[in-house]
């Protein structure tokens, strides 16, 4: 346990750091509260969902990998699991919920008919918590995804199927935003694409925007629901071509005014992702980040605090449009403990956010203005070494959950007494 006066007086002392360079640590601090990340369930059971017992992966072109003990089984261990994260979390975060985590009681209910009462006990307990829900059609692991396209299969059977199940969730997700006074992000990703090189790639990409105009036929209030359209680079089983590649949905969300959603494992390796932000800002509203962390390919590892992930929060903080971007975490790794997978990518991508609120940028952009390079450099450089870990040390402090490396053992003990309990 740390003890609090040494932790206020470092803060006090990173806070003249601060102050010599123009930034006040306390207004940094207050930003940082309004970032509400929206903690994704599937990294609690590795994507299995609720439809069936034992509900298993499938198709979509995702994989979790490690098989690592106590993943949650039912609704209310994934609850407990989510509830001891936000335990261990300065702020205030949302919850991610996939249309597979449905409270379906035992009862078969297909894709395609599923309603706002499958939802309202996790709107219900949102409520007691006093977060918001963002929520997801789930287009993989179904037999009518089995041949790699959905919302742009020539199936039309298939393809009315999928249209169907995503006005469904628009409908709950809009109902979630009413419900509990803040608006839902339904975000639209489908696994649409080939393994080998196609001849008719332009059938299937005017299919899925065929699809995606109906699906947005019906218009609701924008303080209930956040439409969002997320694109793929490749994915296991479409390596080739995926449909809704990162033109089709730009385009897509430019055009119709929808929330374009960056994922950080979804582009080239090189690509940086941070530097699409200021972009896309140009020509839509709002944007969406998944934030994950690629490792090669698409591999959706636990977010850590490096070059990616602080562009990403500096971009957003230099151009000061907080209030437009939405922040989820969107990864699966079972090959640790999975409390601690979320708790370490949480803190990581706040850590990126306040490293950026503390960045002299008014200093920084007029150095830039004047053409002062050297200057601009030494300074970015010199704030790699400023103490942001005691502010944010602090700012767990002043929220009543762990400092530093002491959740580690709080979240062992959580897999003693809970996890290590769970049937396998």
């Amino acid at each position: 346990m740390k003890d609090k006066t040494i932790i206020e007086s470092a803060y006090k002392y990173a806070k003249e750091q601060y102050t010599a360079l123009g930034v006040n640590t306390d207004e940094a601090l207050k930003k940082l509260d309004q970032i509400k990340i929206s903690l994704h369930c599937w990294q609690s059971d590795d994507v299995g969902g609720f439809e069936t017992p034992d509900a298993e992966l499938g198709g979509g072109g995702i994989q979790v990998t490690g098989n690592y003990p106590g993943k949650a089984k039912t609704i209310e261990q994934l609850r407990a699991d989510i509830e001891k994260v936000m335990s261990l979390l300065p702020g205030k975060q949302r919850l991610n919920l996939h249309a597979i985590y449905g409270d379906f009681k035992g009862e078969k209910v297909d894709r395609d008919q599923i309603e706002v009462r499958h939802f309202q006990s996790w709107i219900d307990w949102a409520k007691k918590l006093g977060i918001g829900i963002d929520f997801n059609p789930t287009c993989f692991s179904h037999p009518y995804a089995d041949d790699g396209f959905t919302l742009s299969s020539k199936n039309e059977t298939y393809r009315k199927f999928w249209i169907e199940h995503v006005k469904r969730t628009r409908k709950i997700a809009a109902e979630m935003g009413k419900q509990l006074g803040t608006p839902s992000v339904n975000n639209i990703w489908v696994p649409d694409g080939s393994k080998d090189i196609p001849v008719d790639r332009n059938t299937h990409r005017s299919l899925l925007k065929k699809s995606l105009d109906e699906i947005f036929e019906i218009e609701y209030p924008k303080e209930y629901l956040k439409d969002s359209v997320e694109s793929k680079l490749f994915g296991i089983g479409s390596e080739s071509m995926v449909v809704g590649s990162h033109e089709f949905y730009m385009g897509y969300a430019v055009k119709n005014n929808k929330l374009l959603c960056l994922d950080t494992g979804h582009f080239h390796p090189t690509e940086q992702v941070g530097d699409k932000i200021s972009s896309m800002l140009q020509f839509i509203d709002e944007l969406l980040l998944h934030v994950s962390r690629g490792v090669r390919w698409d591999s959706d590892h636990v977010v850590i605090f490096n070059d990616e992930i602080q562009l990403i929060a500096q971009e957003i903080v230099r151009a000061n449009v907080l209030d437009k971007i939405n922040v989820g975490l969107d990864y699966f790794d079972g090959s640790l403990n999975r409390i601690g997978a979320y708790v370490v990518g949480t803190r990581a991508a706040q850590l990126a956010f306040l490293f950026a609120l503390l960045e002299p940028t008014k200093k920084l952009k007029e150095y830039e203005e004047a053409g002062k390079n050297f200057e601009r450099l030494a300074f970015l450089e010199l704030m790699k070494t400023k103490p942001f870990g005691a502010v944010y040390d602090y700012y767990c402090l002043i929220n009543n959950v762990p400092v530093g490396e002491d959740y580690v053992a709080d979240i062992q003990k959580y897999e003693s007494d809970v996890i290590s309990k769970r049937k396998s």
